[in-house]
């Protein structure tokens, strides 16, 4: 059984990085999200709020494509968490070419970690190319429309968290 991790922080979980999801099970028997609890980054939702919504997007998709989506929280090291899991390969997305760079040393040294796990990049859809979770809260915060980037039930968590 392939088993994929696809990382990230999903702070919140938005449509591109469904996108990378959908068609990243296709690849694969098994996908886990990992969720990385990283406090250094100030998440805007706790680490049990992202996993519950990554989990509630999941679910369906997960029915739909008929592959096991497994919701992972993690805080260690990236190969270390893929290890955990039993990935073979880590799934990471891109949307443009300055993260291929950040991407590229990365590889470079989780395989110096271990060089049985390989990555995969995977190009964002065009119509999602400009999503980024970071503008996406900004937006909200500031009482404009998102819809068109994240999930409804996102779209509601983030109305939540910006009008009390």
């Amino acid at each position: 059984m392939r088993t994929a991790l696809y990382p990230g922080t999903f702070d919140p979980i938005t449509l591109g990085h469904l996108d990378i999801i959908r068609r990243s099970a296709a690849l694969v028997d098994r996908l886990v999200i990992g969720v990385a609890i990283n406090t250094g980054k100030g998440p805007l939702f706790t680490l049990d709020e992202r996993v519950a919504m990554i989990s509630q997007e999941c679910a369906a998709l997960s029915d739909e494509l008929g592959i096991e989506i497994v919701v992972h929280p993690f805080e260690n090291l990236l190969i270390d968490c893929a290890r955990d899991v039993g990935a073979s390969v880590i799934v990471r997305g891109l949307r443009a070419v300055s993260d291929f760079e950040y991407e590229y040393q990365m590889v470079g040294m989780n395989r110096a970690l271990d060089d049985s796990v390989e990555t995969v990049f995977m190009m964002a859809d065009a119509k999602h190319q400009a999503i980024a979770s970071k503008l996406v809260k900004e937006i909200a915060r500031l009482g404009g429309d998102i819809h068109k980037f994240v999930p409804p039930t996102v779209e509601k968590n983030l109305r939540a968290k910006f009008n009390g």
